[in-house]
């Protein structure tokens, strides 16, 4: 059976750039009938080693997740300095950022996309793991996120 290019056909998350946090949280949690949850700021620099555009980045953001089912909602409020996340808001406003998806060999699912003309727009590591954003826009209309957990 076909794999596909990144081995999975399971999207494992949603991730949404806002403005403000605490009140799409609340808002979102309004309309699902969760608790809101906390947010917390993605890791320092050195502890994410954060490139945007293949160029180390100061970047964070405040993140909150939502857990429905099969399916992770992350809110995504960025700070100020480059990376995909401000870029994307800058130029879009508010709203969908990316597709998110649990891959085994980022590396290996890296260079098929890149070969396909999907260049890393961002990527960085996380506590147990590390993630890709994917500029795959011309093809997909969208940013794929790869989350490749230990």
């Amino acid at each position: 059976m076909n794999q596909g290019i990144l081995g999975t056909k399971v999207i494992a998350q949603i991730g949404i750039l806002v403005h403000d946090i605490e009140a799409t949280s609340k808002a979102y949690a309004e309309m699902l009938g969760v608790e809101v949850p906390t947010w917390n700021w993605t890791d320092t620099v050195d502890m994410a080693k954060t490139e945007y555009l293949g160029q180390p980045t100061e970047a964070r953001a405040k993140l909150a997740f939502f857990n429905l089912g099969g399916l992770q909602l992350e809110l995504i409020e960025p700070d100020h300095n480059p990376s995909t996340w401000r870029e994307c808001l800058d130029r879009n406003g508010e709203g969908p950022h990316h597709i998110a998806f649990l891959v085994n060999g980022m590396k290996q699912v890296v260079k098929r996309l890149e070969d396909r003309g999907m260049p890393v727009l961002q990527r960085g590591e996380y506590t147990g793991g590390r993630y890709a954003y994917i500029d795959a826009e011309r093809d997909l209309k969208v940013i794929l996120e790869l989350l490749e957990n230990d």
